[in-house]
């Protein structure tokens, strides 16, 4: 047991189990598909495989970010606990959610006026966000305080470095994250950019290369530009993939036959829905540390 809990939303896509195994509380988010209300369960309710099926079929998944009163439902049970809280979202630039979780911490002061309620805007996105929930619990099991992980997270978060790209731009460009000309350009060229999370969390493209296995290989030749130490490089990886996994197990191979010194496994999981959503099939990424963004 810790003196203090550290609290994300589903967006991290890690999985229960391993959310369970680093003491994480989670909130899930809510989409739809087609209409259909649904939770983001870290596919519990729906399997990822059967999530992406349904997207490729045509079905339109639409999600909505986590309002005040939800998070004021969610913080309050932490809270009841008698535990201060560390909370950190999913990014700013991708979400009103930080907002929101903000207010929520404000409506709150008063009536847990003895309790800490700390909001962090990760700046990342998936299994990255994990990545940083995962380093917030190495420290704390390492015996760092509350205020530490809150001071670290607002210095470090930037240096977690997100890489990805795309089988298609479809659905980049359907989440307005690409051009509809780019986007058409693009898929008869058969482009697949390489692309980032920016300073402010937002997407941009980083490069642009054709067909999607060289795109691949490119994700791990910025790794080697972008980490700490280059191919030296000896922090944490994690890769996460949209119902693509022989390419996210290609770059998991590559990545372990690159750099030698990386710590504990190269762990791989899938993309949620509510990422999902806007990426569709087809998508790989890999989150290291590095240069800072």
């Amino acid at each position: 047991m810790h003196d203090y809990i550290l609290s994300c939303c589903s967006p991290c896509d890690l999985t229960q189990e391993k959310l369970d195994a680093l003491d994480v509380r989670v909130l899930f988010y809510d989409f739809t598909l087609n209409g259909e209300p649904l939770k983001d369960d870290l596919g519990a309710s729906m399997s990822r495989k059967a999530f992406y099926d349904r997207i490729r079929a045509g079905e339109v998944g639409v999600t909505s970010q986590i309002n005040p009163a939800d998070y004021v439902e969610y913080f309050t049970k932490l809270l009841e606990s008698g535990k201060d809280v560390l909370h950190v979202t999913l990014s700013s630039g991708l979400s009103g959610t930080f907002q929101s979780a903000m207010t929520a911490a404000d409506l709150l002061k008063e009536k847990f006026p003895d309790r800490k309620l700390l909001i962090v805007d990760s700046r990342g996105a998936s299994s990255g966000y994990g990545l940083l929930m995962q380093t917030l619990a190495d420290m704390r099991d390492a015996g760092k305080s509350i205020d530490e992980l809150f001071d670290w997270a607002l210095k470090n978060r930037l240096t977690l470095q997100h890489l990805f790209c795309s089988t298609t731009l479809t659905y980049y460009v359907r989440g307005g994250r690409i051009s509809p000309a780019a986007g058409k350009i693009g898929n008869i060229l058969g482009i697949c950019p390489v692309m980032r999370m920016d300073h402010p969390g937002h997407l941009a493209v980083h490069s642009r290369v054709r067909t999607k296995k060289r795109a691949l290989r490119a994700l791990v030749d910025q790794m080697a530009e972008l980490a700490h130490g280059g191919e030296l490089y000896s922090g944490r990886c994690f890769i996460s993939h949209s119902d693509c996994i022989d390419d996210a197990l290609n770059v998991k191979a590559q990545v372990e036959e690159r750099f030698k010194h990386i710590t504990g496994e190269i762990e791989v999981y899938d993309i949620g829905a509510i990422i999902g959503c806007h990426s569709g099939p087809g998508t790989v990424a890999v989150y290291f540390f590095g240069e800072e963004r």
